[in-house]
């Protein structure tokens, strides 16, 4: 009988597919809760990132500061990392406005920056786009109707893009985070909405942006070559 053998060390070969040195990443709304955890892995992954933001700059210089503090190096001078300005309720009691605002940054804001990327990305011959939607599109929580819809056409348009950019080597994916534990899952939600939700997960805790990252980083790495038009749900099944 053959002997199995198994080692702890890494395959290399695996490894450096995962690996993105000399890499670009655009991250938008990368100073939020799971924007800022996905600047960071990627920058652990060896790319060099452009922070997107809006607004007060301080959190953006700051996640900067930190990334080139945690990366730099005499033989590295050059900066891991820059900031750059980009400048919940039931459907009865959603105006008009809110809508439009919430569809405007979610829905046409992903376009817009898909749309750029893909023309830019073309002259290379390679790249990854990676949208984020969220399990609200498949969960049909009351109160998220504009949400989730507006999440599920950026899962429709990233899906479409990819077959748009066929054989581009570019690919296009979505990723859909459950409840994750963010400035943004917090505002407006009473103590005990939010223990609702935490005795709903399976874990016993809500998802931290530092569980979405990884996935990020692999459908932006070489590894993640051979998947293309898809929507992965960052998240663990609910409880029944």
């Amino acid at each position: 009988m053959a002997e199995s053998k198994s080692s702890d060390a890494a395959d290399p070969v695996a490894s450096k597919s995962m690996m993105l040195d000399g890499r670009v990443a655009i991250v938008t709304g990368g100073t939020g809760g799971i924007g800022s955890a996905v600047s960071k892995h990627l920058a652990s992954l060896g790319a060099r990132v452009a922070v997107a933001y809006i607004g007060d700059p301080s959190p953006a210089l700051e996640l900067v500061n930190d990334i080139n503090s945690t990366h730099s190096s005499e033989s590295q001078p050059q900066p891991r990392a820059i900031a750059v300005q980009a400048n919940v309720s039931d459907a009865s009691q959603t105006s008009e406005a809110t809508y439009d605002a919430t569809f405007g940054t979610n829905a046409r804001g992903t376009f817009l920056c898909c749309r750029e990327a893909a023309n830019r990305l073309v002259r290379d011959g390679r790249g990854r786009i990676v949208t984020f939607s969220s399990s609200g599109v498949g969960s049909l929580r009351v109160g998220y109707s504009a949400y989730a819809a507006s999440k599920a056409a950026v899962e429709v348009m990233t899906k479409i893009l990819a077959r748009e950019l066929r054989g581009t080597g570019i690919t296009a994916n979505a990723v859909a985070p459950g409840s994750t534990a963010s400035p943004m899952f917090y505002t407006g939600k009473t103590k005990e909405e939010a223990a609702r939700y935490i005795a709903e997960a399976p874990l016993g805790r809500l998802g931290m942006p530092e569980d979405i990252a990884p996935l990020v980083g692999f459908l932006a790495s070489d590894a993640g070559h051979w998947v293309n038009a898809r929507s992965f749900a960052a998240t663990v099944a609910p409880s029944s």
